[in-house]
């Protein structure tokens, strides 16, 4: 019988409360959220550098992935794993209508990284390529593998303090950090991000 992860669990747990809260503009109170994980997340702080070794370009081909690519960006950060649920019924939703939004615009980066933790046989290097045709996701996409033999969190998911999969990250321009949490309203995300791009 197949176990749950916990963080699987608590995600299944919290998944019909996520329409989620972030950066306050003058007038409103939340933008694209209901609630809130606290416990995890670097919200406030400055965004780590992403030290992945395997990504794949929009095209699904080997690329270089330079930190540079993301100075004085707004980034979409998206954390997934394969065989996630919550990955596939919400997140890549999701992701795809940001992609499609901001796929011409140069200000914004939409990266997905593929945190693996658990289900090292399904969460493959392989499954990106397959994933990024189904969803038709036209962005850089990584892969950052746990050692299923030692610590089973991958570097991402320690230096952003994720609760799991599925997980967005969004940070600002200048670095920082200013969301994250297991989901995202990407219309409201959208809507509000038009409007700081002017």
């Amino acid at each position: 019988m197949k176990t749950i992860n916990p963080s699987r669990r608590r995600f299944l747990k919290v998944s019909s409360l996520l329409s989620l809260p972030i950066i306050s503009l003058a007038g409103s109170k939340q933008l694209f959220s209901a609630g809130s994980a606290n416990k995890y997340g670097i919200k406030g702080q400055q965004a780590p550098d992403l030290e992945i070794d395997y990504w794949i370009d929009a095209n699904g081909q080997q690329s270089q992935f330079s930190q540079q690519q993301l100075k004085n960006k707004w980034v979409y950060l998206k954390c997934f794993q394969n065989w996630c649920p919550g990955c596939h019924k919400y997140g890549f939703p999701a992701l795809k209508k940001v992609a499609d939004a901001f796929h011409q615009e140069n200000r914004v980066e939409v990266l997905a990284v593929q945190t693996v933790f658990e289900g090292f046989a399904s969460n493959t290097k392989e499954s990106i390529r397959e994933l990024q045709i189904r969803y038709q996701l036209p962005i850089m996409m990584g892969h950052d593998p746990g050692d299923p033999a030692g610590d089973h969190h991958p570097r991402t998911m320690r230096d952003y303090r994720t609760g799991g999969t599925p997980w967005v990250v969004i940070i600002s321009p200048e670095g920082q950090v200013i969301y994250n949490d297991f989901h995202i309203d990407a219309e409201k995300f959208i809507s509000y991000l038009e409007k700081q791009l002017g």
